[in-house]
């Protein structure tokens, strides 16, 4: 059995998509479809990495990120986002929270551009956690 990787987005077609490359490069996909869902899913997981959107709806993405990247107990795994928002866009909104009183958070391991070709992110995927 691979790796679990968790795929949170509110898109089942993206999800179709990313836990199709996930399985044909052997790894073990878990979905969520939001930010609340994915939060629970890695707390009972502890999954190898989380691939993540950034606009979604009950909890977003910019939300999960910040606190996998908080929780000393979290913090230790690897996140790709995987998003039709600029990555510039989300470094910024990253800022605006810290300067709203939170703690400053590191870059994603990775920041894939939606739409990603089924190459691009299984490369990307093996360059972060093998």
């Amino acid at each position: 059995m691979g790796k679990k990787v968790l795929v949170v987005d509110d898109d089942p077609d993206v999800r179709v998509f990313t836990v199709t490359v996930l399985e044909e490069h052997g790894y073990t996909p878990l979905e969520a479809t939001n930010g609340e869902e994915g939060m629970n899913v890695v707390k009972q997981e502890m999954p190898d990495l989380v691939i993540l959107d950034v606009l979604m709806p009950r909890g977003s993405g910019v939300r999960l990120y910040r606190q996998l990247k908080t929780d000393k107990a979290l913090q230790h795994i690897p996140v790709i986002m995987q998003s039709g928002i600029a990555k510039k866009s989300f470094l910024r909104s990253q800022k605006a929270l810290t300067e709203f009183g939170g703690k400053p958070v590191p870059e994603p391991e990775a920041y894939l551009e939606k739409p990603v070709e089924a190459e691009e992110l299984a490369e990307m995927i093996q360059k972060v956690i093998g």
